[in-house]
């Protein structure tokens, strides 16, 4: 297996060496894992800011909640809420600011405002149109997979063969992707944990994610705070979810993740760097 690298804007980033944290920045009033905490824009800032100085290597802003039974919003409010976040977070910070959206309106605002990532839970079968605007931009871009959409998905999720169903939606992504113009090092792939998933189903991702793997293209992994972790631990708690997320940080470090999206970022860096240490 080749180096994976990953494009992000004018910079190419070896992730086989050194693997990246994405820090979630939810500015959205009903996020399951922070309750719009950071719907404030300027609570919004402040966070980011936090995140940046804590070590996270890429800021990751949402406008839309995509927890299970989220309702969509239109793309005037979701541009309301992050396009301001985005412009003054780039003067700021340096590092890399994503998009989490999966609006091509809403993902061309945020690059003219600074961002250089498009991250799609959708993997462009919400909107076609973020593919061209991927290409022509040259923007680095998530896909994900999800069964079904926000609003049902975790109601009784089914595969036949949850490793191989995504394997092949990450090849027919990719191929797509290469057929409207995009980088392939532009690329980089999510298996979706928790979207529309059982727990099982997230565990054998989680396991095999070595059989996931297209073209030597990285993977963005999140598990952080997510429902199954209080499933594994026996606790509702929030907060009992930090632990078990900073031990997959490590683990998924391990075999093979690449980038680490999470909403804790000082916990999780230093897993991540503990990790390295050993592997390397």
């Amino acid at each position: 297996m080749g180096e994976r690298l990953w494009k992000i804007g004018n910079q190419i980033v070896n992730l086989s060496k050194r693997g990246m944290l994405m820090g979630v920045l939810n500015v959205t009033p009903d996020s399951f894992s922070d309750g719009g905490e950071f719907f404030d824009s300027d609570r919004a800032i402040e966070h980011g800011i936090k995140m940046a100085s804590e070590g996270a290597d890429i800021v990751d802003i949402g406008g839309e909640s995509t927890r299970p039974g989220a309702e969509p919003i239109s793309v005037k409010e979701e541009l309301n809420r992050v396009i301001p976040v985005i412009e003054r977070l780039r003067a700021k910070i340096d590092i890399p600011i994503s998009i989490d959206t999966s609006k091509s309106e809403v993902a061309s605002a945020a690059l003219d405002a600074g961002a250089s990532i498009i991250n799609d839970v959708t993997a462009a079968r919400g909107d076609e149109k973020i593919l061209p605007l991927a290409a022509t931009r040259k923007a680095a871009l998530v896909l994900m997979h999800m069964q079904g959409d926000p609003r049902t998905m975790q109601k009784n999720p089914q595969y036949g063969d949850v490793v191989g169903e995504v394997a092949d939606f990450f090849r027919q992504q990719y191929a797509r992707s290469l057929e409207f113009g995009i980088d392939p090092m532009c690329i980089a792939f999510d298996p979706g944990i928790g979207f529309g998933k059982t727990l099982e189903d997230n565990l054998k991702l989680l396991k095999n994610l070595d059989r996931l793997r297209v073209h030597d293209r990285p993977f963005v992994v999140g598990v952080s705070r997510k429902s199954f972790l209080s499933k594994l631990v026996g606790s509702n708690e929030m907060g009992d979810r930090l632990a078990p997320t900073v031990a997959f940080t490590s683990m998924l470090r391990s075999r093979g993740a690449d980038v680490l999206r999470v909403h804790d970022v000082k916990e999780n860096v230093a897993a991540l760097r503990i990790s390295e240490a050993v592997l390397s």
